[in-house]
């Protein structure tokens, strides 16, 4: 349902449950063990979802949901499921490496909630991105409506959650939610490529630039005392310090020239 592979400072986790990712317990919780793996493993810089199926995600399992409202526990044994995506989803946004969704095909309810808890989006021009769940009576629940406002806004929030609607790739990186927009041919080939770029910057100074970066979003932190100290620590490591070195010695080398 979801195979790792390192490549260098890379880990790529690919989504492979046919026939549409549906997250279930047992995916959740194998996403759950792959980032315990990743954000425990220092060679490791980023973290790229993907899938190899025509969907990215198509969100929560159907089987599942039909389980759960033919019976009387059903109700809550199934928010005990969207909880535990939650839970997934703040620890993947929260986590100490880079993480990237190639959104190739739908990410729908869950599956866009999935690549909202990333740092970094990419999607195919085709791709179908949307929060259908009142068309069914219900919130998306696992983050969306928070990381969505915050990302996009109430507007584009509302647009897509009240609207149900669903638009594509195009679309998304307008609204901001994506950063970046391919042809479906060129979208891995080119997430490869820019997961390699991110992947050779050093982790330490992209882990404490990931926490200042979210710093803003709690009023009770102080964003600027936290890049005092992120900047401290930074200058007393090791690979900062080479890196800063080399630098200027280039650059001194180029001005003496």
């Amino acid at each position: 349902m979801l195979t790792v592979e390192k490549i260098g400072r890379i880990a790529v986790a690919t989504l492979c449950r046919p026939p549409v990712n549906a997250l279930d317990e047992a995916l959740v919780a194998r996403l759950d063990a792959v980032l315990d793996e990743v954000s425990g493993d220092e060679g490791i810089v980023l973290l790229h979802i993907r899938s190899d199926q025509k969907a990215f995600c198509a969100g929560a399992d159907l089987a599942l949901m039909r389980s759960c409202f033919d019976s009387p526990e059903g109700p809550e044994i199934m928010l005990r499921v969207v909880s535990r995506m939650q839970w997934l989803f703040a620890r993947i946004e929260a986590s100490p490496v880079v993480t990237l969704a190639e959104i190739g095909g739908a990410a729908l309810g869950g599956g866009m909630e999935l690549a909202l808890a990333c740092d970094l989006r990419v999607a195919a021009a085709q791709a179908k991105i949307g929060l259908p769940e009142v068309g069914l009576g219900l919130v998306p629940g696992a983050g969306g409506t928070q990381r969505l406002t915050r990302l996009c806004g109430r507007g584009v929030a509302k647009r897509l959650i009240l609207a149900a609607e669903t638009i594509d790739g195009t679309e998304a990186e307008r609204v901001g939610l994506v950063q970046w927009v391919r042809p479906r041919e060129q979208l891995a080939d080119w997430t490869r490529e820019l997961a390699a770029r991110i992947a050779a910057l050093p982790r330490a100074a992209l882990t404490l630039a990931k926490d200042c970066i979210a710093a803003p979003d709690d009023p009770r932190r102080d964003g600027f005392a936290e890049e005092i100290a992120a900047s401290r620590r930074l200058y007393h490591h090791p690979e900062t310090r080479s890196r800063v070195s080399e630098f200027l010695n280039r650059s001194y080398s180029k001005e003496t020239l």
